[in-house]
């Protein structure tokens, strides 16, 4: 049941009472059909969160396209129908009539034999650790936000552009609408008056307005649209020399590793960030890595061949330091402080772009939802279980898998939930279990 929440759970392990409040989409899900249309003719842009707010979506929207139901949702707090504007084009275009603004919540009361929680996990926000310099420096990102740059679907297409200079572009475009806006603003007054700008200027400087308030305005529109001329043909200059990042950095263990943070290792980190470089190199032979860790963590099967393959194959570099600081550099390039462990010795290298691979944290809801379910959490934040039953929480008939146990990569979680699973079946098919009616 997606877009639902779990508002209440009584009862024991064969006989839950669960409450489930289906939140309202606005769109009927039967009768869309996700062809996508309300989100076109949308004139309203919100910053997608999806895409790490590297780009922006419309207040009709899908989550992602693969989505499930594929189905749209209204976002009440942007919608202009909602904050007491005229709009409704959504509604409108709908062939299928799935807009309905009128939609309530939907409140189900399910008997339920056994739970399993599969709540995911949040990603550490690096803005805690102000000596990487996340947010201040643009071209420092977070894990999530270049897998994101990688993807086709992502914001920059499949292209490693850093943000500084996808910043710029957007700031020329903007400013190339402004230019033809003012543009259309001297014409008027060059239509008026006979003669061009350039030359009313000269004479301005010279004999000045002579009290005139329409020259004395059409002086002030002049001196605007060269600051803009001006400031636009630098940006553009500098934008000639764009080009996609070559040379990337990641460090590991942000959040993860610290005593500060999360003290555990979240366990899928360094293969994640040996994958994102690989890729990387695939999209761009003449991209180079480097992977700051204090050890790589390579424990699955496979993982160590391929971590010497991206060495071998896709010009990854393994440095074994922790690094200290980043700092800003020429060209919006982040420098890195750091020491070389092997010739003990503190260095300063410059990069295109730094990629931070954040900790494994527990999601924000997961003691909301402890209290609702009556089980409990670690000390780490995530639902306690026993050793010798890694999949049981602390009551019985509620069950455990993925990073709600612990983090842990995609295959893992997969085998995960699948003995979750079958430990639900077991206690569904109890022979002392009581009925559900």
């Amino acid at each position: 049941m997606a877009y639902s929440e779990v508002e209440e759970v009584s009862g024991s392990v064969g006989c839950f009472k669960v409450k489930v409040r289906k939140k309202a989409r606005y769109v009927d899900a039967d009768k869309c059909t996700g062809c996508g249309a309300c989100t076109e003719k949308c004139p309203t842009d919100v910053l997608d969160l999806y895409n790490e707010k590297h780009s922006t979506r419309k207040a009709i929207y899908s989550w992602f396209a693969q989505g499930i139901p594929s189905t749209h949702a209204i976002d009440t707090d942007h919608c202009r129908v909602f904050n007491g504007k005229k709009c409704g084009i959504c509604q409108k275009k709908c062939e299928a009539n799935a807009i309905d603004f009128e939609q309530k919540d939907e409140v189900l009361n399910l008997d339920i034999g056994a739970i399993i929680t599969a709540v995911g996990y949040d990603v550490f926000d690096p803005v805690k650790i102000p000596e990487y310099r996340y947010r201040d420096l643009p071209n420092v990102v977070t894990a999530i936000e270049f897998e994101r740059f990688l993807s086709a679907s992502g914001p920059t297409h499949g292209h490693m552009d850093r943000p500084s200079d996808i910043t710029v572009t957007k700031r020329i475009k903007e400013l190339e609408k402004q230019e033809t806006r003012s543009l259309r603003t001297l014409a008027r007054f060059e239509d008026k008056n006979g003669k061009s700008s350039v030359d009313f200027f000269k004479e301005y400087e010279a004999k000045g307005s002579g009290g005139d308030d329409n020259l004395e305005q059409w002086a002030a529109k002049y001196k605007d649209h060269l600051a803009l001329d001006k400031e636009l043909t630098a940006l553009k200059e500098r934008a000639a020399n764009f080009t996609t990042a070559k040379k990337l950095a990641f460090i590991q263990c942000v959040g993860s590793r610290d005593l500060r943070f999360y003290p555990f290792c979240s366990g899928f980190c360094c293969m994640h960030s040996i994958k994102e470089a690989i890729i990387a190199h695939e999209h761009d032979t003449e991209t180079t890595s480097t992977i700051f860790g204090m050890d790589i963590r390579a424990v699955g099967k496979g993982f160590d061949e391929y971590k010497v393959r991206g060495n071998n194959n896709s010009n990854i570099t393994y440095k074994r330091s922790r690094v200290a600081e980043i700092v800003g550099g020429p060209n919006d390039n982040p420098v890195l402080v750091y020491e070389d462990t092997q010739e003990q010795v503190v260095k300063r290298e410059e990069f295109d772009m730094v990629v931070l691979a954040t900790a494994c944290a527990p999601t924000a809801g997961m003691h909301d939802l402890s209290e609702i379910l009556g089980i409990e959490i670690n000390r780490f934040g995530f639902f306690t279980t026993s050793r010798e039953k890694p999949l049981d929480t602390s009551k019985e008939g509620i069950f455990v898998c993925g990073c709600a146990h612990s983090p842990m990569d995609i295959p893992e979680s997969v085998a995960q939930a699948s003995s979750a699973a079958s430990r639900a079946v077991q206690a569904v098919t109890h022979e002392n279990l009581l009925k559900v009616s």
